[in-house]
């Protein structure tokens, strides 16, 4: 199937003071870890939305969209305006850099025909997040720093599958959280 990773890392990280997808752990920029995991994901291709002053390493597998806008539903409809006829996108944050790499392919078996399918642990959600198709007309409604969360807690056809792993929830919002990495 025809799926895409989507890495979402356009924000200006205004609680974190300073460039925080070039901030290291372990050795490597926090944008990295999240594309690290997008490429291990069951995808023909990843795709990168970021603002257009970022150093984005080189990564030739990944193309790189560049916006102006650091709100999250502009980067997200970008992402899928890139993603073509893809029939289902991945999407994951470039400020988490814990995800399991092998996370996006037990939500890829999972979804089947539903809308979408999301990692949980603990009773709580994660990422990364698949989106069908169908989803996307719906992505193209929101606005502002709004992403596709509240859209997918209002519907009943969401697989949600049960992981051990706490780091699909762990984001980087500020210094400290790299020492908690």
């Amino acid at each position: 199937m025809n799926r895409v990773a989507i890495v979402l890392a356009a924000g200006r990280a205004t609680r974190f003071g300073s460039d925080k997808m070039c901030a290291l752990l372990d050795g490597q920029p926090l944008l990295h870890h999240a594309l690290r995991a997008a490429c291990a994901a069951p995808v023909e291709r990843v795709i990168l939305v970021t603002r257009p002053d970022l150093d984005t390493g080189a990564w030739p597998q990944v193309q790189v969209v560049r916006l102006e806008s650091d709100a999250l539903s502009e980067t997200l409809k970008a992402g899928i305006a890139n993603a073509g006829d893809a029939a289902g996108v991945f999407i994951f944050l470039g400020d988490m850099p814990r995800i399991p790499h092998d996370t996006a392919a037990r939500l890829a078996a999972a979804i089947g025909p539903a809308y979408a399918a999301m990692p949980r642990h603990a009773g709580k959600p994660g990422h990364p997040v698949l989106l069908s198709a169908a989803a996307f007309p719906a992505i193209g409604a929101l606005s502002g720093d709004e992403g596709a969360g509240r859209l997918l807690r209002r519907r009943d056809d969401v697989v949600m599958v049960d992981v051990d792993d706490p780091a699909i929830h762990f984001d980087v919002d500020r210094p400290d959280d790299l020492t908690r990495a």
